[in-house]
């Protein structure tokens, strides 16, 4: 064993010590080529980064899967929640994502494990000693030609390096924590896809709402051109209702617009074929959500996110490169050896074998440790920063969402009662209109009135429904949507 700052190069081989080692070692060539590759060939960083998580816009877009057919498609809800876990881009990335990781501990694990390899040389030497100035008398100047060859497996292993282990525990955590991050980009599909499966439904009831209001103004327009024809009300009246109705058919033509923009959306989020066409089966659920204890939601919440565990894991990680970094200040221990035959050809060779052991102590780095210990540390108080900061997210979350229930739950509500009382001043509007006791003034300001208050309505139950999965998603439960949509 050799005490030194540096590992010293191999020594020359020993001489041939033994004969009929072929065999041996053509099975120890046969094993060793399906080892892994040494350690010196992989490039380890020196400082390994938490994995990040898919940038927020990948949510919105997919794998296409399939091609489009000439039937529509019937879609629930859980329909497209499943083909969005199957083909959201986030989730793929994600995915990936933990591949990667995965592929990084097995390498930082490679450090900690002994390396074999093989190799087969076959040699062929002649020699013109005259030209290296070497004259001997009664020496012949030239030497060969002669062959030799050389079979030989190499294992080399690092005994004892600390930094390898704790580097090594850190890419274990990163691993688990892309994991966990994977698990939480499956909650964040199903808000996703549930939030555009609701604006489609939301669509669908603007446009229902619009169509039955077109068709309320199109009998006030016939009632008004009767009653100027007949000579009992003047042509402002039929202008004024024939304006009213246009207005509304272009809502509609905006209102089936933007369904069929958000459809593709949709489509986009759950991989359909954008040229597909489909209709939603489900309908806008309302159901009272009763208010949840604001600390236990807010404890259930911390307990269950899958961010802020995957966030934990890559502080532990964090942790670990630290301690690397310090333990780049200790001794490490290496072993090398190899075995093998060597000689003129395979039947005549002889067994050769070298083995050692390094002990190496670092001497003066001190400005690569004190700089892998800052930029190590600099990564733990960012994640530890990130970590707070994301507890507190989460119950700001958890907050926004139940104060969104109440309120648009009392949205609802008035609203709904709003869209009765328009509907009634309608139709008492149309009632004295038609008995020739007021002009069509009345009955255009309260047609109008109708189409405020159902798309007050219409919004208000979409918020309502969205702030429901937005307190599913805050809960870490968003797989359990279908009870928070349902009431609870």
């Amino acid at each position: 064993m050799f005490l030194t700052g540096l590992a010293p190069e191999k020594p020359f081989k020993g001489e041939q010590v033994a004969k009929g080692r072929f065999l041996t070692v053509l099975a120890i060539a046969g094993v060793a080529s399906l080892a892994l590759p040494t350690h010196a060939q992989l490039p380890l960083a020196s400082q390994q980064a938490a994995p990040t998580p898919p940038p927020a816009s990948s949510y919105q877009g997919s794998v296409d899967k399939g091609t489009p057919s000439n039937d529509v498609l019937s879609l629930t809800l859980d329909d497209a929640v499943q083909r969005g876990l199957q083909t959201n881009l986030g989730l793929l990335l994600s995915n990936t994502q933990t591949t990667n990781t995965r592929g990084q501990r097995l390498e930082e694990l490679q450090a900690l494990l002994p390396s074999i390899d093989a190799n087969i040389k076959e040699g062929f030497v002649q020699s013109d000693l005259a030209a290296q100035g070497l004259r001997i008398p009664g020496f012949p100047t030239i030497i060969g030609p002669f062959g030799y060859t050389d079979l030989r497996a190499n294992l080399t292993w690092t005994v004892l390096n600390l930094n390898s282990l704790k580097k090594y525990m850190a890419a274990r955590h990163y691993f688990q924590g892309a994991q966990l991050t994977a698990d939480d980009a499956r909650q964040i599909v199903i808000l996703t896809v549930g939030n555009a499966y609701l604006r489609v439904l939301a669509d669908q009831a603007q446009i229902e709402s619009t169509e039955a209001q077109v068709a309320t103004s199109k009998v006030s327009l016939d009632q008004a051109a009767s009653n100027h024809s007949a000579g009992t009300a003047p042509k402002l009246d039929e202008l004024r209702a024939q304006v009213d109705n246009q207005s509304l058919q272009q809502q509609l033509i905006v209102a089936r617009n933007a369904r069929e923009k958000d459809k593709l959306a949709l489509a986009r989020t759950i991989g359909l074929p954008l040229a597909q066409k489909f209709e939603l089966a489900d309908k806008a659920p309302y159901s009272a959500f009763d208010q949840l204890d604001v600390q236990k939601a807010i404890q259930q919440a911390l307990a269950n996110r899958k961010d802020r565990q995957a966030y934990a894991e890559n502080t532990r990680a964090a942790e670990d490169q630290r301690k690397a970094a310090t333990y780049d200040r200790l001794p490490t221990i290496k072993a090398d050896a190899d075995y093998g035959d060597i000689g003129v050809n395979v039947r005549h060779s002889h067994g050769t074998v070298d083995a050692d052991g390094t002990l190496t102590i670092p001497i003066f780095k001190e400005a690569q440790f004190r700089g892998e210990a800052q930029v190590a540390q600099s990564q733990l108080d960012d994640q530890r920063d990130h970590q707070n900061d994301l507890d507190a997210q989460i119950e700001a979350d958890v907050r926004d969402a139940l104060l969104d229930i109440a309120s648009s739950q009392q949205q609802v509500e008035v609203s709904h009662s709003n869209v009765e009382l328009s509907n009634e001043v309608l139709s008492e509007a149309q009632d004295r209109y038609k008995a020739g006791v007021s002009d069509n003034l009345a009955v255009s300001d309260a047609q109008q009135t109708v189409a405020q208050a159902n798309n007050q309505y219409i919004n208000s139950l979409y918020q309502h429904n969205l702030a429901k999965l937005n307190l599913a998603r805050a809960m870490g439960v968003a797989q359990n949507y279908k009870e928070y949509l349902g009431g609870k």
